[in-house]
């Protein structure tokens, strides 16, 4: 066989394994199907780019191709020292650019469009979510009502093949409304990303960013934290149900009279056992505060400070409520004072002295919460 023959039958066994492969990959690692007019519209203009990156890519190759074939030394050919100066030669340094710069201005015209619709805050929102990313977990505050959901990603048990991408508490949205997202953290840089629905930005502490969206279908939207955050960033992936506005009324009503009796609870004077509390405070613990001092309590050595043991846990009653409420500066550990109620906090702080080992015996009332507040 010759060289020609060879490199063309090379060439054509590379285009068929490839044809070969995007026909059983089915598309499969494409982004998912938008179900928001922003989102179907820059998947439109991702779907433009990819088209017009493919085509350039096979003229590309074609012509080197046939370049190499063609002009190969093996069959004598000698350069042309001269081609610079031919009519091709010259004109090709000015038709390429104005090439290049055409296909640019063809994919510019629907990327501003995309561009301007990012940036458009002009129209009322509906709903408005206040998303807070923190290692590792989200939480969302419903502006216009008193609602306040911690979002966590499932043990692999629970989760099943959603491993990885199924969350305690979902975000739940209406579809056909205008919802208005605005992003911060309360530690490191996060990222709020879900491609089906709405476009990235990030989260940044002390910084409020905004986006938007109008999901037009029901359904279970699935996304995750697109900003390296520390090591447990593959762990905070994010679940969007959109159902109808009547559904999600509905919901609404049930969440308020379930913040309504908790608030009630909190603010009650009764005098709660250590049972009690620690029962109540094992699963606020495990969903608030495992992600960075561990289900056992050991935290992460060099990185989060175990509670076992600890001078904090066993110590001071009066310095745990105070670093638990307010945070300590300069570290990872938030302050709590406005992400709990009195109650939730005395619970947590009371199984924190008595779990592990640390039995304190020690049993924080809510009372003892709002004293500290004050």
């Amino acid at each position: 066989m010759s060289k020609s023959k060879m490199i063309l039958a090379v060439l054509a066994s590379l285009l068929l394994t490839t044809l070969a492969g995007t026909a059983y990959a089915d598309y499969a690692l494409n982004f998912p199907e938008p179900v928001a007019p922003l989102t179907q519209q820059m998947y439109d203009l991702h779907m433009l780019t990819t088209k017009i990156a493919t085509i350039i890519m096979v003229i590309v190759i074609g012509i080197v191709a046939f370049v190499l074939i063609k002009f190969r030394k093996s069959k004598g050919y000698e350069a042309d020292q001269n081609f610079h100066k031919s009519t091709f030669g010259t004109w090709s340094w000015t038709l390429v650019p104005i090439i290049v710069l055409g296909i640019d201005l063809t994919i510019a015209g629907s990327a501003t469009d995309a561009l301007q619709q990012v940036e458009d805050y002009s129209q009322k929102a509906d709903v408005t979510v206040k998303v807070i990313g923190s290692q590792w977990k989200w939480t969302y505050e419903y502006m216009d009502d008193d609602i306040r959901i911690v979002s966590n990603m499932l043990p692999k048990e629970e989760a099943g093949d959603n491993y990885l991408r199924a969350v305690d508490n979902p975000l739940v949205l209406p579809t056909g409304k205008r919802i208005r997202f605005l992003h911060t953290a309360s530690d490191v840089l996060h990222a709020w990303w879900v491609p089906q629905i709405v476009y990235k930005k990030d989260s940044i502490p002390g910084y409020i960013n905004e986006t938007w969206t109008n999901i037009q279908k029901e359904g279970t939207y699935r996304g995750q934290c697109a900003e390296i955050c520390g090591t447990g960033h593959a762990f905070m992936p994010i679940v969007v149900e959109a159902v109808s506005p009547e559904k999600y009324e509905a919901w609404k009503a049930e969440k308020l009279m379930v913040a309504e009796a908790a608030a009630a609870e909190a603010s009650s004077d009764k005098t709660w056992t250590k049972d009690e509390l620690y029962a109540r405070g094992e699963g606020l613990y495990n969903t608030n505060c495992s992600g960075c001092h561990q289900v056992n309590g050991t935290g992460m050595p060099g990185v989060f400070p175990g509670l076992v043991g600890s001078k904090i846990a066993t110590g001071d009653i009066d310095a745990h409520i105070n670093i638990v409420l307010n945070g300590k500066a300069g570290t990872a550990m938030a302050a709590w004072a406005a992400q709990l109620n009195d109650l939730e906090l005395a619970a947590v702080i009371t199984y924190e002295r008595n779990a592990w080992g640390n039995n304190t015996g020690d049993a924080v009332q809510p009372a003892d919460l709002k004293s500290a507040r004050k």
